[in-house]
This record gives structure tokens, C-alpha cells and sequence, in this order.
């Protein structure tokens, strides 16, 4: 009897496995003792399913309006009823606001909200630092004009040279798939590349993504990177043909549409909580062993001082910034080596990948030009035995400062 239990549990396990996407997948593979990742994937299957239900959005802050209802409670009974009154209106105004989402978010019943305007007088610097992750859109379809355009940027990006061979796509979905914490979202980016992992495909898409999406922020619409809240049965269930599961890795989405005011409670607070960034003492290192800071306000960094700000605010999942950079200077070439801290398979590559972009595009802002390198450790004059972060990505050459 414990034996076959034991064997159900695991292929119960194996199947909640199975539907999980990759990136999910390489965080449980991580746990090789049998039972703990038995729990480990059971404990993800819950997470995603509850967070997938559409309602969970809504309900985080219920248990914390009941507990204020019970202190109240408790006030009033330990015999401070004047305390209690004036404290009962923080959960009723809880109840309020939650109630007010459900209705105008979940079920959207809402005034009509006005389209944005194009923010095409702003440098690239300030849509750098001043976009913000959209998880709240308007009901309203994109309108002809801006579908277009996109499709059109989206197809120009796609054509640029990548850092790697490996081809990369990315498609477009016009359905409500099923993400997390995002609300009301209808239009997407699924960023596909080979079943067979390559890491510099993955840099490819963080790359390419991250300039369509500045494109798109130009516009003045919204988006969202979407990694291990995506359901990966809905992604496939609306991809239909377009996904083959022998040749194809979904590895990211992103959210596109119409920013919108009727933000649940709970994302409100995701927000704010996202926004925060390391300082560049901490991401910029003059050597190897990432201990000395790099001193930016000196020759010759002074004239990348909006590239590297411009890494700083560049998203990354959950805001965990896991992108490194050591700068090198010989004569007159300039070298920066970029690395990921963690020994993430896809966010961590991703991250990076969106750095590049950021870099890359501050750069031509500036009038400096420069090149992505892949640089094998004795170019880099990497010692050995030298303790570095977990993966080196990719490099940036410029021969001549401006």
C-alpha cells in the first residue's frame, strides 16, 4: 500500500510537472532529492492554479481585512469601545476598495477610460527611466493604427542583426491567455526559442523584446514582462499550430495595451514595491572580482554616464536586477564584460538581454558605437582560479571614444 501510494504521488507530481514551463522547470530540477521535489512541484501546482483563477488578484488583502475586523473585535471586547469605532473604518474601507476592484476589474463594470498620448518627444534615456510594468489594461481593443504599427515595428526588430544564430520568434496573440497578477490584458508577445537550450537565444530575446517594447512605451501604450506568471496550457491553448512542443521553448510574454486607472489594491502595492533599483555602485565594477566600484564621473566612463543609468532602470524579473557589468580600458578600446549573478537558465539571461538593448541603444543615442562579442576567458584575462559571478554572458566593444 505505501509503495503504491508513494507511486501515485509521484506521478501526480511528474504531471503538475509536465505542464510547467521551462523556466519553472529549471528551479525544481535544481532539488534532487526525490520527496522534497515531489513537494516542491506540488507546492508550485497550487500557487499556479490558485493564481491562475483570476481571483487572487482580488483576494490578497482579505486575510488582512478579517484580522483588522478581529482586532477590532478584540479592542471592543477588552472594553475600548471609543478605540474600536474609530479603528472599524480601516477594514470597512478595506472591504470598500476590494469590492470597488472586483466590480470594476474582474467584472469591468467601468466608466470609459481615454487613449494615451504618444510620448514621441522623449529621448530614449527618459523612456528608459520613466516606464513602469503595466498589470492593469483598459477593455478597449487597440485601435487599427497602433496594431499596425507594432506588427510593423515588431517585424523591423526581427530582421536586425541578433548576438547569436539560433532563430528566435515572437508572436502575436490577440486572446485573454492567462497571466499573473496582470489584469484584463488581451493583447501579447510570446517570445519563442529552440526546445534545445541556448543561452545566447535567450539573450536574443530579452534583446530584441526589450526594443519593441520601448517602441511600444513611445507610443504611450502599456506592457508587461510576463515570466513564471504565464500559464504555459493557456499560452499553448491559443498559439495552437503556431507551437510545436518537439522544436519550440516559450520563454517569455509580454503584455500589450491601453494602461488603465482601475488598479486592483493588490498590484497597486506589487507596483510600488517594484520600483526600488541597486545603486550603480553595486551593478558597475572596475575588476574581476567585483570589489572596487567603478568610477563613473572619470575618464572615460563620464561619457557613458546615461548608458549605465540606463542599465540601471531596465526591468528584470520580479526587480531582482541580476545583471553584473566589468568594465575594462586598454589605449583606446573600451571593454565591458556583462554577467548574470545567479545561475538562472532563462530570467537571468533574459535580464541581461535586456541590458544589452539599453546599452546598445544609449549608445547611438550618444554617437558611440560599439559591438557585442562573445569573449573566451583568455581574452578576458581571466586568471585562473579567479572567483567570478556564475555566468558570463556577452561583451561590448568600442574601439574609439567620442
Amino acid at each position: 500500500m505505501s509503495n503504491t501510494a508513494t507511486t501515485d504521488r509521484t506521478h501526480q507530481s511528474e504531471v503538475i510537472y509536465a505542464s510547467l514551463g521551462p523556466n519553472e522547470r529549471a528551479m525544481i530540477d535544481k532539488v534532487h532529492n526525490s520527496w522534497l521535489r515531489r513537494l516542491f512541484i506540488r507546492f508550485v501546482g497550487i500557487k499556479l492554479q490558485l493564481q491562475f483563477t483570476g481571483w487572487l488578484q482580488y483576494l490578497m488583502p482579505v486575510p488582512i481585512t478579517l484580522g483588522l475586523f478581529l482586532l477590532v473585535g478584540l479592542i471592543h471586547l477588552v472594553g475600548l469601545p471609543g478605540l474600536a469605532s474609530v479603528l472599524i473604518w480601516l477594514p470597512l474601507i478595506l472591504t470598500a476598495i476590494i469590492l470597488f476592484d472586483i466590480v470594476t476589474c474582474r467584472f469591468c463594470i467601468r466608466l470609459p477610460e481615454p487613449l494615451p498620448k504618444a510620448r514621441s518627444g522623449e529621448d530614449i534615456f527618459t523612456l528608459m527611466r520613466e516606464r513602469r510594468s503595466c498589470r492593469a489594461y483598459q477593455t478597449r481593443p487597440l485601435t487599427l493604427a497602433h496594431e499596425q504599427a507594432l506588427k510593423a515595428r515588431i517585424a523591423m526588430h526581427l530582421q536586425e542583426s541578433r548576438l547569436g544564430n539560433a532563430p528566435i520568434r515572437l508572436e502575436w496573440v490577440k486572446a485573454p491567455i492567462t497571466v499573473w497578477p496582470v489584469v484584463n490584458a488581451r493583447y501579447f508577445l510570446v517570445a519563442i526559442a529552440p526546445a534545445e537550450y541556448n543561452r545566447t537565444a535567450i539573450l536574443d530575446v530579452g534583446r530584441t523584446l526589450q526594443k519593441i517594447v520601448l517602441d511600444t512605451t513611445q507610443m504611450g501604450l502599456g506592457t508587461c514582462w510576463i515570466g513564471p506568471g504565464a500559464d504555459h496550457r493557456s499560452v499553448k491553448t491559443h498559439l495552437g499550430e503556431r507551437f510545436d512542443e518537439e522544436k519550440d521553448s516559450i520563454i517569455c510574454l509580454c503584455a500589450i495595451g491601453y494602461k488603465s486607472w482601475y488598479t486592483p489594491l493588490f498590484i497597486r502595492f506589487f507596483n510600488a514595491q517594484l520600483h526600488k533599483r541597486l545603486p550603480l555602485s553595486r551593478l558597475f565594477f572596475a575588476d574581476n572580482a567585483m570589489k572596487e566600484a567603478l568610477k563613473i564621473d572619470e575618464s572615460p566612463w563620464e561619457a557613458f554616464d546615461r548608458c549605465f543609468e540606463s542599465c540601471r532602470w531596465a526591468p528584470s524579473s520580479y526587480n531582482g536586477q541580476t545583471t553584473r557589468c566589468i568594465a575594462h580600458k586598454k589605449d583606446t578600446q573600451v571593454r565591458l564584460d556583462f554577467y548574470a549573478t545567479t545561475s538562472s537558465r532563462y530570467y537571468a539571461a533574459v535580464a541581461t538581454g535586456i541590458w544589452c538593448a539599453n546599452w546598445e541603444m544609449g549608445g547611438e543615442a550618444l554617437g558611440i558605437k560599439g559591438d557585442f562579442v562573445k569573449l573566451p576567458p583568455q581574452e578576458r584575462k581571466i586568471k585562473a582560479g579567479e572567483e567570478l559571478p556564475p555566468h558570463y554572458e556577452i561583451s561590448w566593444l568600442c574601439e574609439t571614444l567620442i
